[in-house]
């Protein structure tokens, strides 16, 4: 799942997705790949089965898969903890510096 959350385009399929159910050929025409490419990062997506979609007359319509989404969420969440420190601290070291 993570492999398929590593690439640039996935991710952004997954932002587009975020907003509504989408046809293939509308996410192809967000890029600037071919509707092929385009559709072998579905695949991916959907073997990660962070997305599903439905036939709908001739057409696949794509939607995110919640479920799923949720999981990677809940697994991440106890790091955020050490990310929110860090900053915290970058802030502070920065706050040093541009005092006079």
């Amino acid at each position: 799942m993570f492999l398929a959350l590593a690439n640039p385009v996935r991710r952004r399929l997954l932002e587009i997705l975020a907003e509504g159910p989408r046809t293939a050929g509308d996410l192809a025409g967000q890029f600037d790949l071919s509707r092929p490419a385009v559709a072998e990062h579905l695949q991916v997506l959907r073997r990660a089965n962070l997305v599903a979609d439905e036939p709908v007359g001739r057409q696949r319509h794509y939607h995110l898969s919640v479920e799923r989404l949720v999981q990677v969420s809940d697994w991440l969440h106890p790091f955020e903890r050490i990310w929110r420190e860090r900053l915290r601290t970058l802030a502070d070291i920065l706050e040093e510096e541009e005092s006079p």
